[in-house]
């Protein structure tokens, strides 16, 4: 890669104010450039590079999509801008969202996760989790988006102020098998958050869909359902309903968690292999490499899950704890949802870290064969 003079003095300055006084490494964040695949994966590349018959290209000009869900037939994806596409077997129909605050134009801010509920035909009312601005400080909030002719409306908000930062928003939201709202908080920049069990920052919330604390969480009167949290991205769950999570890491040692109520995930005290009393360390994580991973689905068994720097699908077995890749060549992944017969996945190479094509950015339906659709061995 060439770089001009001018290019090599910015980047040196870029470096020099995020040092921070105390001596830290920077907080950097979502890695630009693709690294190299992590040399401890076991499992073979199932299915890089191929573009063949088991690929169909489903939506495209998607505008740095971060969220699908899918609902009586047609697809849902949220854009950092503020819109939502629905994909229908007809075509996509952009509709804007209607925010109550100014929408963050932060680095990795703006609209976030969508949830769709089982009874959206009939309310119309989905969730959804965003960035806003207000009088110079930076936060996110849990909302209620009601779909209406012309436009998406914030109709009501479920939580409110959580802490935003330049980087480490967070961002997913999922409806859990127990029908409560989980939600994942990044440390807003803020590495201390994490361990402080008075910010909702780098965190996993769980909330009652009306906004009130579930009276079984392991933190009396808070939405705190485990802490010590970088920046996880990514949530699903297993047939048993166990919590599992995706979690970028610090100069790499991105993180695959089991959640448990009430555990402490490190952050900033370990990553990687390190070990503390009371804290918990993950069950696989990419060593000194990096996969920069973002949204994660189950599909009988298995994990899959994006990754942005890795710009690759990759596939965690929980019985034996190794990673593989299935899937690569299109750049930067932001999310995955499983569907019967296969996996839709929708690229983010729009977000001004990846280098677009045309028809970008994507959402892609990968057909998985028979033999990978089987459960975890």
């Amino acid at each position: 890669m060439r770089f001009t003079g001018i290019a090599i003095l910015c980047t040196f300055f870029v470096i020099l104010t995020a040092c921070s006084n105390d001596g830290r490494k920077p907080e950097p964040m979502e890695p630009e450039q693709p690294a190299e695949e992590t040399s401890g994966e076991a499992g073979e590349n199932e299915n890089a590079g191929n573009k063949g018959e088991n690929i169909e290209q489903v939506a495209t000009n998607l505008e740095a999509p971060w969220a699908i869900e899918k609902h009586d037939g047609n697809l849902y994806v949220s854009e950092r801008p503020g819109a939502i596409v629905t994909i229908t077997k007809s075509g996509q129909t952009r509709k804007p969202v209607e925010f109550e605050r100014d929408l963050s134009q932060q680095s990795e801010a703006g609209l976030l996760g969508i949830s769709i509920p089982e009874d959206f035909s009939s309310s119309k009312i989905a969730y959804a989790y965003y960035s806003y601005e207000q009088d110079g400080t930076y936060y996110q909030r849990v909302i209620e988006l009601e779909e209406r002719e012309e436009a998406w409306h914030e109709v009501s908000t479920i939580l409110d102020r959580i802490p935003g930062g330049q980087v480490h928003q967070g961002g997913r939201i999922k409806i859990g098998p127990d029908e409560k709202l989980y939600v994942t908080t990044g440390d807003a920049s803020v590495p201390e958050n994490a361990q402080d069990v008075e910010s909702l920052a780098g965190k996993i919330l769980r909330i009652n869909t009306d906004g009130s604390v579930p009276e079984d969480n392991p933190f009396q009167d808070s939405y705190i359902y485990s802490y010590g949290h970088r920046n996880p991205q990514g949530m699903a769950w297993d047939e048993a309903g166990s919590l599992y999570a995706t979690e970028h890491g610090s100069n790499a040692h991105d993180e695959i968690n089991l959640i448990k109520p009430g555990e402490n995930y490190g952050w900033p005290v370990i990553q990687g292999d390190e070990t503390e009393r009371e804290m918990v360390t993950p069950l696989a994580h990419s060593g000194e490499e990096t996969w920069a991973p973002s949204g994660m689905t189950n599909l009988h068994g298995s994990f899959f899950f994006a990754t942005l720097s890795g710009q690759s699908l990759k596939r965690f077995n929980p019985k034996n704890e190794t990673i593989s890749t299935v899937l690569s060549d299109f750049g930067r992944i932001r999310d995955v949802y499983a569907d019967d017969g296969g996996l839709y996945f929708i690229t983010n190479n729009t977000d001004g870290r990846g280098s677009p094509s045309e028809e970008d950015d994507q959402l892609i339906f990968l057909k998985l064969p028979s033999n990978q659709l089987q459960e975890s061995q």
